[in-house]
């Protein structure tokens, strides 16, 4: 076994992979940016080394760097991660020529994989189902055109060099087939520098099923069963999950043989992963060997109970797997999520930020944690805004199913925007209690799974309830140092001559602003909202907890941030409330901006679709912008003509840059 290793990567991964390390008594060496200085896993490590500015590509991906590090450090391999260098295979074996081992495949296996043309074409060869299409070297519009009229609608059109989502479009008839390919390439071409792409019959609502395989040096090769993936957007996955509750015995038995023959068939070493897609009718076919560790790999560590990592690091030693195929196990239910900074309800934009407040669930009893950062952090511009992945395990779906649903309950973010709320009406939806999801699924109704315009009664009242308590305690902290703590007019319950307890509270929600008013002290008020009247009696603010009953019904609700942010949760929903001052009143977002285009977030511009002079309608693509890895598409905001453009493509813009200007209506 090493003694010492040096990880190629950031964030959650790294510190995953120096859990075991540290574990198992290796020493571990951490590369870090610019931007990374202060963050997790270069605290942790043992060792920890700079190599470069905040881009990726002066850091991250700088491989002779790495292995400049590698040798310096007296580390004897180099483990990839995912991401990043992990599925280069020139890094890999560069890495081996300087002496170190490369903890995951050969280079060879790779590059076999590499494109996904031409690994389409040696799984067909050794027998593993493939979806039709085409995947040759011919290029031409038109002659890829003619290919897709070939093969037939629905097709998928999918960067061959790609993976991550990126460089993905799906064609439903012959006339969108043109413009879909040029936006394909040229994302293609941005993300991975190489705009070639292969065709494929798309297999409408498939289930994205993949098995996890392991290799080693003296020729064993086994799965250890599937993990589903099947809840996606834009083909990124949100949940995961093992076992599927799609697959039969028998069909889980047959694709764990058809992954193993597809690893021999490159002769795999170390961990890896294929991806298969399932129609409705059972039917599977091969997509893509991801040829280094997932995401989502703690969702088989669970029940498998297995530590893939380890298993990692003795086959890259040279030891032979110490599980064989009969050994594996598989028990109970185990399901991930991913805790990102984005904000779904506009369109999932990535955010950055100081983590101002971060809390998590506390682990064990089922529950896991894996994350890059802690309170105080920042989330960066620069590299993926994932926050933490939670994973819980329990003896069976349901069980798994509500002990996720209560560990989300328990997270709180202030700072950057997060995908929280998406993740629990997610674990809500019926199609995923019921195990019915396919990968379209959320693309065709996402709107089932945003915030509604207006929040629940109920919480907003509990809300109300919360925030007079809190002023109460406040006041009369602030009232014992008085002169006259008795006096009345130093207690904060709204009593006044004329108007016992009657309070006015605003609260800002989203981009619009609520308003309330609350008659009471004590525990005992009226609440009125909306031309309704909520009677509230017996309200008591304990720790994180309150309790109260609403028109005789008692009902718990967890406070979880109080201050400048007012956050609750009933057990399934929860409220965010930016209490306001009564005399202020802000303009909401949408007042402004409409005589502009502004950049949402740094990035770089891909295409400028409009110039001065030009005649525009509401909601015409002007602009499209490169950030955090996706394509972000500009719009209009009224019915107008282009004033001025203020950068092309090619061009570096800042969050809040104006782009396009609009003539005065």
């Amino acid at each position: 076994m090493f003694n010492k290793i040096l990880i190629a990567n950031r964030g959650e991964i790294a510190r995953r992979v120096i859990r075991t390390c540290r574990r198992l008594g290796i020493r571990t060496v951490a590369v870090y940016s610019q931007a990374d200085a202060g963050a997790q896993h270069v605290r942790q490590a043992d060792e920890a080394y700079l190599i470069g500015g905040p881009q990726p590509a002066d850091s991250y991906l700088r491989g002779e760097a790495i292995i400049e590090v590698a040798l310096r450090s007296g580390a004897q391999a180099v483990h990839p991660g995912y991401g990043f260098l992990s599925e280069n295979a020139d890094f890999a074996e560069a890495v081996e020529d300087a002496g170190l081992v490369f903890i995951g495949p050969k280079a060879a296996s790779m590059r076999k994989m590499g494109s996904k043309a031409g690994a389409k074409d040696l799984m067909q060869a050794a027998g593993v189902p493939v979806v039709p299409g085409y995947t040759g070297e011919e290029q031409d519009p038109g002659h890829l055109h003619a290919e897709a009229d070939r093969i037939g609608y629905p097709l998928m059109i999918k960067a061959a060099h790609g993976g991550g989502g990126k460089g993905m479009r799906i064609v439903r008839a012959s006339g969108e087939f043109l413009p879909a390919l040029e936006s394909c390439q040229r994302e293609a071409r941005n993300a991975f520098g190489r705009d070639r792409v292969l065709l494929e019959r798309y297999v409408e609502r498939p289930r994205h099923i993949e098995i996890q395989v392991f290799g080693d040096t003296h020729g064993n090769v086994i799965h250890l069963n599937e993990r589903e993936c099947s809840a996606q957007r834009r083909y990124q996955k949100v949940l995961e999950e093992a076992p599927s509750l799609f697959l039969t015995d028998a069909l889980r038995a047959e694709m764990g043989d058809a992954a193993v023959l597809a690893a021999r068939a490159i002769d795999y070493v170390n961990a890896g992963t294929v991806e298969f897609i399932v129609g409705q009718d059972g039917r599977f076919y091969f997509m893509e060997i991801n040829t280094r560790l997932q995401v989502e790999h703690p969702v088989t560590e669970c029940v498998t109970g297995l530590d893939l990592v380890e298993l990692q690091l003795r086959v890259a030693a040279g030891e032979p797997l110490p599980v064989a195929q009969g050994d594996v196990r598989q028990q109970g239910h185990a399901i991930e999520v991913r805790l990102y900074a984005e904000d779904p309800d506009a369109g999932f934009l990535p955010g950055s930020g100081r983590l101002e407040r971060l809390r998590l669930p506390e682990t064990g009893n089922g529950i896991r944690v894996d994350s890059g950062v802690v309170e105080g952090d920042t989330v960066t511009i620069f590299y993926d805004p994932m926050i933490a992945k939670l994973i819980v395990h329990a003896e069976d779906r349901p069980k798994a199913l509500a002990r996720m649903r209560d560990a989300l309950a328990q997270c709180e973010i202030d700072g950057p925007k997060s995908n929280i709320g998406f993740l629990e009406a997610l674990l809500r939806h019926p199609a995923v209690v019921e195990g019915t999801i396919d990968t379209g699924y959320l693309d065709r109704h996402l709107d089932e799974f945003l915030h509604d315009a207006a929040p629940d009664p109920v919480l907003l009242v509990a809300g109300a309830v919360a925030q007079l308590l809190v002023q109460e305690d406040d006041s009369r902290r602030a009232a014992s140092g008085s002169t006259d703590p008795g006096s009345p007019w130093s207690i904060a319950d709204g009593w006044r001559l004329g108007h016992g307890g009657h309070r006015q509270l605003a609260f800002g929600l989203r981009d619009g602003r609520i308003e309330v008013d609350a008659n009471g002290s004590g525990g005992e008020y009226r609440v009125q909202h909306d031309g309704t009247t909520y009677r509230v009696e017996g309200a008591r603010l304990a720790g994180d907890s309150l309790s109260l009953r609403i028109d005789g019904t008692g009902r718990r609700f967890q406070v979880l941030e109080r201050g400048r942010v007012l956050s609750l949760h009933d057990g399934e929903r929860r409220l965010r409330l930016a209490p306001l001052s009564m005399c202020r009143h802000e303009a909401g977002a949408a007042a402004a901006g409409a005589d502009r285009v502004t950049a949402p977030m740094p990035g770089r511009v891909v295409v400028a679709r409009a110039a001065s002079g030009d005649v525009v309608e509401a909601g015409q693509e002007v602009m499209v912008i490169e950030a955090m890895k996706m394509e972000l598409s500009l719009k209009a905001p009224r019915d107008g003509t282009i004033a001025e453009v203020r950068a092309q493509a090619g061009d570096f813009v800042e969050a809040d840059a104006v782009l396009v200007l609009l003539e005065e209506a």
